[in-house]
């Protein structure tokens, strides 16, 4: 609901913190899970509330003069969420289902939907409480919980990009994906990597608001980032159910500095977008923030 791991982990901190002081006056007439998902709700709203204000973050990476950018967004508190706190499903049905609702598409594309409609959506579609629970939760009626529940799948259907089918996480099929992208990606191979995106491949870079659609603007923005003999290293890891690593800039005494976590998106057997976090999110992911010379 919040986009924001660390916004998630406060609000977690508040509603078990609120759940402790108020435990004497439970009264039972609903389930502990609702009464707490209830708590949690209110306390995201009030978070969302102060994210929509922040500022974005200016471009911040040395010696890189970045291609003028597509356009400039506006979900900048966007965080990468890593998959070690998805542990637990089993059946790949049940895999699918999870990481389909945590993905940065999905998550980004609630972040641009009024508060109350984002709430409702993941009380309704991802958690599956009833309208009737849903509308004592936010102290509402059914009729308004429905009407909320129609306004935001719509959308939600017009704000999310549509694509082929990714392959299945850690399949054969995403496997040669990621290993083509690592080959180019290390070698600073502008063409191998642009040949791996789609006709609408989209990057983004939050907190910097820079966004960049298509080849040609993923192509200048690989060759900026690539210039000046500019090497890296990427440590693979998960984030949002998805492909990504940690990357790591070669420096001239041999260290190789954390400089980002980048998330792939993929789409059928290319990479539909790619999102680009800073370096600070590296230890979520148990990444180290650099690496010895060797």
């Amino acid at each position: 609901m919040l986009g924001s791991f660390q916004d998630a982990e406060d609000a977690l901190q508040d509603t078990l913190l609120s759940a402790w002081q108020a435990i004497g006056r439970f009264e039972g007439r609903a389930s502990v899970r609702t009464w707490l998902y209830s708590i949690a709700t209110n306390r995201c709203l009030n978070a969302r509330r102060s994210a929509s204000s922040r500022r974005a973050k200016e471009w911040n990476v040395p010696g890189v003069e970045p291609p003028e950018p597509s356009r400039m967004g506006d979900i900048v508190w966007l965080q990468p969420f890593p998959d070690v706190f998805l542990a637990g499903e089993t059946t790949p049905e049940s895999w699918v289902e999870q990481t389909e609702t945590m993905s940065l598409a999905f998550v980004t594309a609630l972040q641009t939907l009024p508060p109350r409609q984002v709430a409702v959506l993941i009380l309704r579609d991802v958690l599956g409480f009833h309208a009737n629970e849903v509308a004592e939760m936010l102290h509402s009626t059914v009729d308004a919980v429905n009407g909320a529940l129609k306004r935001g799948r719509a959308g939600l259907r017009r704000r999310q990009r549509t694509g082929e089918t990714p392959p299945l996480p850690l399949s054969p099929d995403e496997t040669a994906i990621v290993e083509n992208f690592v080959r180019a990606y290390q070698s600073a191979d502008v063409q191998s990597v642009v040949a791996l995106l789609t006709d609408d491949v989209f990057i983004s870079m939050p907190p910097m608001p820079f966004e960049y659609e298509g080849p040609e603007a993923a192509a200048a923005l690989c060759g900026s980032i690539f210039g000046a003999g500019r090497r890296f290293e990427l440590l693979a890891t998960r984030a949002n159910g998805q492909p990504a690593f940690g990357t790591y800039l070669k420096t001239s005494d041999g260290t190789r500095r954390g400089t980002g976590l980048l998330v792939l998106t993929l789409s059928g057997d290319r990479i539909s977008a790619m999102t680009r976090f800073e370096g600070t999110v590296l230890p979520w992911f148990g990444l180290p923030r650099s690496l010895p010379a060797r």
